[in-house]
C-alpha cells in the first residue's frame, strides 16, 4: 500500500506567502525605553477601519542586559481577511519573519492576534 502524502502548505498558499513576505514593509511608529512600536504593511491587506496598516507588532525589550528574561513580541492583525483559516500559513509566516526581522535570535515570547489564527510562540536561541 502506497502511503498518501499531503502538502500542509498548497503551491498557491506558497506563492501567497512570497508575495506578502517580498512585499512586506514595517515603519516604527513609537519607541520608549523598553518598547517599539511598528506599523506593519502588507501588499494586498489592510486596515478595514483605516485603510493604513495591515497590523502592528509591539516588541517589549530590556536595555538593561538581564539575559535570562525573554523579549515579548505582540503582533496584531487587523485585517479580517488574515483571520481566516485557510490563510493560517501566511500568518504564521509573516509573524515569523517579523520576529526575525525586528527581534533577531533573541530568546522571544511571540503573540499573535489574528482571530481564529491567534496563537502563542516561544523563539529560543
Amino acid at each position: 500500500m502506497k502511503d498518501k502524502i499531503i502538502e500542509a502548505v498548497t503551491p498557491q498558499m506558497q506563492q501567497e506567502i512570497e508575495r506578502v513576505i517580498n512585499g512586506m514593509t514595517f515603519i516604527k511608529n513609537f519607541r520608549s525605553v523598553t518598547a517599539e512600536e511598528w506599523y506593519l504593511f502588507l501588499p494586498g491587506y489592510q486596515d478595514p477601519r483605516t485603510g493604513g496598516a495591515a497590523g502592528k507588532a509591539i516588541v517589549h525589550y530590556d536595555l538593561y542586559g538581564n539575559r535570562d528574561i525573554f523579549i515579548n513580541t505582540t503582533v496584531i492583525l487587523d485585517d479580517p481577511a488574515l483571520y481566516q483559516p485557510n490563510v493560517h500559513p501566511l500568518v504564521y509566516a509573516v509573524a515569523d519573519e517579523l520576529v526575525n526581522r525586528l527581534v533577531g535570535y533573541a530568546d522571544t515570547l511571540l503573540a499573535v492576534h489574528a482571530g481564529e489564527n491567534s496563537y502563542d510562540a516561544e523563539y529560543r536561541q
